[in-house]
């Protein structure tokens, strides 16, 4: 399914998301869930990447204190390109970062991927906490 005629994107991944949430192959990631980067914002889209270390960049992010896992991800839907990077933050879409309304159905785990190192992370928490951004959501 990697085509999505509303931005036509022709990625054909795999795709990646990043997460502390403990899910299994045939469990459907759905939007709606609060933002790991504005707690009082409830998601109209959920995220994935083409990127395993951008999916591992997110993990590492997101709320909690569980293990960072990385699941392979199936688009159930159409999806776009995320207008939060995209053009916004980076030209083009060199972060291989979208977003869709519809289920992403988890297909496997990956368990290559690089863990950003704690000055990575403090260096990425400070971007976060001083950017003045709206999330497009």
């Amino acid at each position: 399914m990697a085509i999505s005629v509303k931005d036509k994107i022709f990625d054909k991944g795999p795709f990646y998301h990043g997460t502390k949430a403990d899910l299994q192959i045939g469990d459907e990631l759905i939007a709606g869930g609060n933002s790991n980067y504005k707690a009082e914002l409830k998601m109209n889209h959920i995220y994935f990447t083409a990127l395993v270390n951008g999916a591992g960049l997110a993990a590492a992010l997101a709320k909690g204190d569980a293990p960072e896992r990385v699941y392979i991800v199936e688009p159930t839907g159409v999806f776009e390109n995320d207008p939060n990077l995209t053009d916004k933050k980076f030209p083009g879409n060199m972060t291989r970062s979208y977003r869709s309304e519809a289920p992403l159905k988890i297909v496997g785990e990956a368990v290559e991927w690089s863990k950003p190192s704690p000055e990575e992370l403090q260096k990425f928490r400070g971007k976060l906490d001083n950017n003045k951004g709206e999330i497009i959501n």
